[in-house]
């Protein structure tokens, strides 16, 4: 027997709000508090979060580490707002961002503030890609998410996205990502076909835009092989790699930067959500230095230089510093696997498959609306998932890197009922599909 929430209104939301809000028509409730991996809401509802804010909250929900020094920092009077001008906040921040992740990395990289988003971070490393190689097409990949601003977009692949552009996307071109037709097609040697062949109509493009780990699209991972050839051939053509670690960098995959263990060396990196730390807007463009060929105020934006980001950013390095966090992000993925697996093996009616890795995994379902049936069931019984892919067929699993492992447990414990509970619809429904009701 599943338990359901009482919910308060939302009719104030309802009625001044945007139409374009999205997920708070999931999660149908006026959220108060949150302390971890843990919201309330206005009814004293509580609900164990496998959402952190999309990504946003590895560190979780007001981490006690970090709001005391954001606190401290405000009762200073410290700057908060500067434009890129040069803070004592921020250069606490690219110090010790040299030090506890590029410097161990043996990794050479000019740091730039787009402005606080991530779309901001695709943005500029579009447009210095294209500024430096001098060419306008960028090659990505099916199921790629990069963001909502235009450029991004134009290399996003998600179609109703696209089509919320209302205008004409393009010097982008979309190749198969890994995996996309099977196990046993080489898709980095079919696009490296196409590159060297004067007649695919494939121009060179000036960059190659990637996430590691599709986060938007699937869930769908790159083995370390294929990225490593993707970087080769990009090297050897004078085409820029974009790695885009928005989602998945920060340690969500378990490592700081989702292609540590790929040994690769991207050309530019785009980093944010987690990199402010706090919930913080906040994003970084990492560029090689050979390339930063920016003129002063080429790329700009008012709130580039958030200084409380900076703050909170730089105490959740500290996380960063010894392997001890990397270590327990390694042990909860792997207790995140061991559950998904005993599900799957527990309903093979609902023919599910775990995609994933790290802290962001996820099962798909064959069957069409299965994941978002699952997700509402799961908020009714007081955990917090959404769905990714294409057709919405992924039920993702995000807790905040520093769940305690009893919440993880508890909330694990949540989906196994809410597994059940669409099973036993799944089941309902096909009985009543086979007596031809």
């Amino acid at each position: 027997m599943t338990t359901t929430l009482e919910l308060p209104s939302l009719q104030v939301f309802d009625t001044m709000e945007s139409e374009v809000r999205s997920y708070c028509r999931s999660f149908t409730t006026v959220f108060t508090k949150a302390k971890n991996a843990r919201l309330w809401d206005k009814a004293d509802n509580a609900y164990i979060d496998f959402f952190a804010g999309a990504g946003a909250l590895n560190y979780g929900h007001n981490n006690d580490r970090i709001k005391a020094k954001l606190v401290e920092y405000l009762l200073q009077d410290g700057v908060t707002h500067s434009l890129d001008m040069a803070t004592a906040a921020k250069e606490q921040f690219l110090s010790r961002f040299q030090e506890i992740i590029l410097k161990p990395r043996k990794l050479t990289y000019k740091v730039m503030f787009p402005g606080p988003t991530g779309t901001n971070a695709v943005e500029s490393a579009l447009k210095i890609a294209r500024k430096v190689t001098g060419r306008s097409t960028v090659m990505c990949f099916t199921n790629a998410f990069h963001g909502m601003s235009l450029g991004s977009l134009a290399v996003t692949g998600n179609s109703f996205k696209r089509q919320g552009a209302g205008v004409e996307l393009n010097q982008s071109v979309f190749m198969p990502y890994d995996g996309y037709f099977g196990a046993e097609t080489d898709t980095a040697a079919y696009i490296e076909k196409l590159l060297d062949d004067p007649g695919s109509g494939v121009p060179l493009p000036a960059a190659v835009i990637l996430e590691t780990l599709q986060g938007e699209g699937g869930l769908n991972e790159a083995s370390r092989s294929w990225l490593r050839k993707i970087a080769s051939l990009c090297k050897a053509r004078g085409i820029l790699l974009i790695v885009d670690d928005v989602q998945m960098g920060c340690g969500r995959t378990g490592t700081f930067f989702s292609f540590d263990e790929a040994g690769i060396e991207p050309d530019i990196v785009c980093l944010s959500k987690s990199i402010g730390g706090y919930g913080l807007p906040m994003a970084l463009t990492l560029l090689k230095p050979e390339i930063d060929l920016w003129n002063p105020g080429e790329h700009n934006g008012t709130f580039r230089g958030n200084n409380l980001g900076f703050i909170a950013a730089t105490e959740a390095l500290e996380y960063w510093r010894t392997t001890e966090f990397q270590s327990r992000v390694g042990l909860l993925g792997r207790t995140l696997r061991t559950s998904l697996e005993r599900l799957l093996a527990r309903y093979p009616e609902l023919h599910g498959t775990i995609r994933g890795k790290g802290l962001i995994q996820g099962i798909a379902f064959r069957d069409e609306g299965l994941a978002e049936e699952l997700c509402a069931i799961l908020f009714r019984m007081g955990l917090i998932m959404e769905t990714s892919g294409p057709r919405s067929e992924v039920a993702k699993l995000m807790p905040p890197l520093t769940i305690e492992s009893d919440v993880l447990e508890q909330g694990l414990e949540l989906l196994a009922q809410g597994m059940a509970e669409l099973a036993k619809r799944q089941t309902a429904r096909q009985v009543k599909e086979a007596s031809g009701q």
